[in-house]
């Protein structure tokens, strides 16, 4: 177990980058799941990495194995430590090595495979947190927690419905918050029979409404030998690590409660832009005391003339001329001309978009073109009297340059939509 006196700055912090990210296709079609840009102007895994440095926890490794040229250059460019810190922030790719030969088969096992950058790591403690969630969360609440009790392993929960629950760890708890049992994504009634949590033990942990489950939120603080342990028990930590040690352990919970998002899939990634640009947002990136990190590209304001903006939120660099926006989030450098668009994100473009057969339309979005319930991928060309707006209702479809998922239309990145489709 960890020692009382251990300190934030005794915590290594593992960020885990996921897999070929299938659930969040077409977005990371190009790019790994960490580095899909997110509110305008950052990348997903700003969000649990700027955590993680509020919480004076700033030796971070980021665990990935597709598509991971962006996310590198992204953190080469964003988290830099003076020579004076012992901090860091570094990708470490599946690779084959003598010990295995083999890709990452699970969230345990990219850890395992990594466990030699652990060991030489100064430090007591590990946290393992996800890439692919929205929240802010101070990570010394945590620890505090974990010091308190004693605990092998500390697991941040989340009080949540019976829809949700089937997609999460189901974790029940004694009224000291020990963990008696976890069951990996109960999708059935029986699955989860018996896993609901009393109300007036809710209300002990300070939590007025939600539940009646526990959902685990993929954050896990670890004492590093006891994590060195059980890394050979299987594949994943939800599946294999975490129940194994239940009983045998002592695994603790902490109730967390407030804005925490999964956005996995492209609904849930849609549906997290749309919670930004509400009239009272349950969530924001304007906290000045717990700012969200991200590559410094020094734009200058977006120029706006003419037109109509509600609840918008618009990134710099961008060239808006007599347009509609509403309920919608623009992304940097994005030019939008004549053009109306509705509860929807476009990404931007980026300072050197590829070069496109002659005749295209030019990067951004034409005159007379309507945009609903969409996402539009970064360097986009969009012609001129074009509509987005899935009007046949399709959950699932599939073009050029373009997909439906969830309902939802995408235009994939570099994309090019000629004049007049209507989709």
């Amino acid at each position: 177990m960890a020692e009382p006196g251990t300190r934030a700055q005794d915590v290594v912090t593992v960020i885990l980058g996921g897999g070929r990210g299938t659930r969040l296709e077409p977005l990371t079609w190009l790019r790994s799941k960490p580095a899909v840009p997110i509110a305008g102007k950052y990348r997903l895994i700003d969000i649990p990495i700027s955590n993680a440095l509020h919480s004076g926890m700033d030796r971070v490794f980021v665990l990935t194995q597709f598509n991971s040229v962006s996310l590198n250059r992204h953190i080469a460019g964003t988290y830099r430590f003076d020579p004076f810190s012992r901090g860091f922030v570094q990708v470490l790719a599946a690779q084959q090595t003598p010990d295995d030969e083999n890709w990452f088969q699970g969230t345990a096992d990219a850890v395992r495979q990594n466990r030699r950058f652990l060991t030489d790591t100064p430090g007591d403690l590990v946290l393992i947190l996800s890439g692919d969630h929205m929240y802010r969360m101070d990570y010394r609440a945590l620890l505090r927690e974990h010091l308190a009790k004693q605990a092998d392993v500390t697991i941040a929960v989340l009080p949540c419905g019976q829809e949700e629950i089937a997609g999460f760890g189901a974790v029940r708890v004694d009224p000291s918050g020990r963990v008696v049992e976890f069951r990996e994504k109960p999708a059935t009634p029986e699955a989860r029979a018996g896993m609901e949590v009393d109300r007036s033990l809710l209300a002990r942990f300070g939590i007025a409404a939600g539940g009646p489950y526990l959902a685990s939120m993929g954050i896990y603080l670890f004492d590093k030998k006891v994590l060195d342990r059980v890394l050979d028990r299987g594949y994943d930590f939800g599946r294999h690590i975490l129940p194994s040690l239940v009983g045998e352990g002592r695994v603790q919970a902490m109730v967390f409660d407030g804005y925490w998002r999964d956005i996995g899939t492209i609904g849930a990634f849609y549906d997290a832009h749309m919670d930004l640009v509400a009239p009272d947002p349950p969530f924001d990136f304007y906290d000045p005391d717990w700012t969200f990190y991200t590559r410094p590209r020094f734009l200058p304001g977006t120029t706006i003339h003419g037109g109509s903006f509600d609840q918008a939120l618009i990134a710099d660099g961008g060239r808006i001329e007599h347009s509609t926006i509403e309920r919608s989030v623009i992304g940097v450098r994005s030019r939008i001309s004549h053009a109306t668009v509705r509860g929807s994100l476009l990404m931007g473009i980026d300072v050197d978009p590829p070069e496109v057969p002659q005749g295209s339309p030019p990067l951004g979005i034409g005159e007379g073109t309507v945009i609903e319930r969409a996402i539009v991928d970064k360097n986009a060309r969009i012609g001129r009297n074009v509509r987005l707006v899935n009007s046949r209702g399709l959950e699932e479809a599939q073009g050029d340059g373009w997909a439906i998922r969830d309902g939802i239309v995408i235009v994939v990145k570099n994309a090019v939509i000629p004049d007049g489709t209507v989709i």
